[in-house]
């Protein structure tokens, strides 16, 4: 079997006799999540992280592990307890900690993030970072899978969490992710730092390719990422790492004051000698206008006979009817009058977005959705009338749309075609849904 299989085959096994894996969650090659229960924690949700590693080294990395549980800021993951055990006979540590809806890496690969929701989401990451670099230690993984939505705070995971070290030999280059120096060992604050670049480019574009080129002599970056993000890339991105972006620097930039490109020229100030005749001119002009309107209305109607002008005193010309005719109108025909009742929604299906995916709103989006209903009530089509601001949304209600049933318009007793409009209103703490259907 697979890893995933392997891991997933777990459930309903007990940790050292106190964390049940109620549901597996995720995880890697060398990790699995699960959903467990946590005594001391009954009301909150609590996962286990189980991490392989090799046979007697487990020791060191335990140690680490239990320096996180000391840790406690509102944007890093809570850590409640580690310790070692064993599962078909190999060695793994396990780590019972706050557990989270979800991650950006789940987002990503439907789209990338607006800048908007980059604005909310980086300020949480940078404090966490700079709680951890205060105190002595480095986050060492700053990816998107990493950063995480617990209710509604977004946070950092911090089973990765280690003092600041300068060097670590047991420690390498994973990916792109990770500073260039990891490769030799050194791990340090500055190391976030280039993490911190890589995830926001990931973010803006879904792309790490320019940060996996990154060399003295190619400081490209895609002209799609905006200031004050692209000059932040940049500079997290140096390979010398006593050359990236401080923390502190980067939150200040953040700040909605702050500039990365220079404002724009104040107005050249207008010479004495013509601040005050172009306005005469200008409202002078305005005046010959309106006299020129003014004066030809009142010529037209003065060109009217007396009886024209006394009509249209009695009405607005837009109703104003022709003079009747000497022909008398033909009677109306009889009309057969047809029943007919208006059909109404019977199931409303909300979008399933990750709470992840809803925090990184800003504001509301709009989605509107059109859909074409059978006789029966059941949705045949399903398109997008207005797609909003973000594809990913858009598609999700687009998904909803299509699971709506109605019970369909009667014409003359017999059930009929009809079609909706769906607006679906996605927000960050809600997503609501409003039917009309339209009329033809």
């Amino acid at each position: 079997m697979s890893k995933p299989d392997t891991w997933k085959a777990w459930e309903g096994r007990v940790v050292e006799g106190k964390y049940p894996l109620r549901q597996w969650l995720g995880g890697s090659g060398h990790s699995a999540v699960f959903l467990t229960e946590f005594a001391e924690r009954p009301s909150q949700r609590v996962a286990i992280k189980l991490i392989r590693v090799d046979e007697g080294n487990g020791e060191p990395q335990l140690s680490q592990l239990q320096v996180t549980k000391k840790l406690s800021h509102p944007h890093l993951i809570r850590t409640f307890q580690c310790g070692v055990c064993r599962m078909d006979g190999s060695p793994f540590l396990y780590v019972v900690m706050e557990c989270a809806d979800d991650d950006l890496s789940q987002i990503l690969p439907e789209r990338p993030l607006h800048p908007s929701e980059v604005s909310d989401l980086l300020p949480p990451v940078l404090d966490a970072l700079f709680y951890l670099h205060k105190n002595g230690f480095v986050h060492g993984r700053v990816t998107p899978s990493n950063v995480l939505a617990a209710g509604d705070q977004l946070k950092l995971s911090s089973d990765q969490v280690a003092p600041v070290a300068q060097q670590d030999a047991a420690h390498r280059r994973r990916d792109v992710y990770d500073a260039p120096e990891t490769a030799a060992g050194i791990i340090s604050p500055a190391g976030d730092i280039w993490s911190v670049g890589v995830t926001l480019l990931a973010a803006l574009t879904q792309s790490v390719t320019a940060a996996e080129q990154a060399s003295p002599t190619n400081r490209d970056l895609p002209e799609t990422i905006p200031d004050p993000f692209r000059g932040i890339v940049r500079e997290c991105l140096q390979l010398d790492p006593k050359r990236r972006c401080p923390l502190k620097e980067i939150q200040e930039r953040m700040l909605p004051a702050a500039r990365s490109v220079p404002a724009p020229p104040e107005p050249t100030p207008i010479p004495a000698g013509s601040s005050t005749r172009r306005p005469v001119f200008a409202v002078a002009a305005v005046i010959i206008v309106v006299l020129g309107i003014v004066f030809g209305l009142l010529y037209s109607r003065s060109s009217k006979s007396p009886t024209e002008t006394a009509d249209a005193t009695k009405q607005p010309v837009s109703d104003a009817v022709p003079a009747p005719t000497t022909t008398a109108p033909k009677p109306a025909e009889p009309v057969a009058k047809t029943r007919t009742s208006a059909g109404e929604v019977v199931r409303q299906v909300l979008p399933d977005v990750p709470r992840s995916a809803q925090h990184t709103i800003r504001g509301t989006i709009k989605v509107v959705v059109r859909v074409q209903v059978d006789p029966s009530g059941k949705v045949t089509a399903a398109t997008l009338k207005s797609p909003g601001s973000s594809r990913y949304f858009a598609n999700q209600a687009l998904k909803a749309a299509e699971r709506w049933e109605f019970s369909a318009p009667q014409v003359d007793g017999q059930p009929t075609v009809s079609t909706w409009l769906l607006q679906f209103r996605f927000k960050r703490t809600s997503i609501q849904a409003s039917p009309q259907r339209e009329k033809g």
